[in-house]
C-alpha cells in the first residue's frame, strides 16, 4: 500500500480522535451494551440494538484510522521551501476572478479534509488545479456550478 500523505497538524487531530475513540467512546459504548443486558430480553431491547450498532461505526472508524496513520507519511508544512509555489500543505489565497470573493484553503490529505474548515483534499479537483501554480497565477477549475476563474492572491506555508 502506497504512503499517505498527512500535514503534522492533520494527524495530530486523527491521533488524537483514535484515543477519544479508544479511551473514552469506547469504554461508553461497553457500558451502555452492559446497562441494556441487565434490562433481559434483547430480541426488543432498543437500547441493546442501538449501542451495537455505535460500537461497530466506532470500532470501524477506529480501524480507518488505525490503518490511515500507518501508512501516514507526515509531512511538516513549516519546513517546506517551495517559495510562492503551491504544493502540498499550502495555505492558498484566492480571488474569485467574477465576484472579487476572497476565499481561503489549505491543501492537506484525504482524511484530514475538512471544507468548513478550508482544508481541502490534494485529490480533490480544486487542489489538483492549484498544484504548482503561483502568485498572480489565474486557474480555471471546473465545478458543478459551472467554470470559475480565480486568481492566486496568496501563499503561504504554517505549521
Amino acid at each position: 500500500m502506497k504512503r499517505t500523505p498527512f500535514t503534522a497538524v492533520g494527524a495530530k487531530r486523527l491521533r488524537d480522535e483514535l484515543e477519544r475513540l479508544k479511551s473514552v467512546v469506547r469504554p461508553q459504548i461497553i457500558q451502555a451494551i452492559a446497562e441494556a443486558r441487565a434490562h433481559g430480553d434483547l430480541k426488543e431491547n432498543a437500547e441493546y440494538h442501538a449501542a451495537r450498532e455505535q460500537q461497530g461505526f466506532t470500532e470501524g472508524r477506529i480501524q480507518e484510522l488505525e490503518g490511515a496513520l500507518s501508512y501516514a507519511e507526515i509531512i511538516d508544512t513549516s519546513k517546506l521551501n517551495a517559495g510562492s509555489r503551491i504544493v502540498f500543505g499550502a495555505h492558498v489565497e484566492l480571488e474569485e476572478h467574477d465576484s472579487n470573493e476572497l476565499v481561503k484553503y489549505q491543501i492537506v490529505g484525504d482524511l484530514e479534509a475538512d471544507i468548513r474548515q478550508g482544508r481541502i483534499s490534494v485529490s480533490s479537483p480544486v487542489a489538483r488545479a492549484l498544484i504548482g501554480k503561483s502568485d498572480g497565477d489565474v486557474v480555471t477549475i471546473e465545478t458543478p456550478r459551472g467554470t470559475r476563474r480565480y486568481e492566486v492572491v496568496a501563499v503561504s506555508y504554517e505549521g
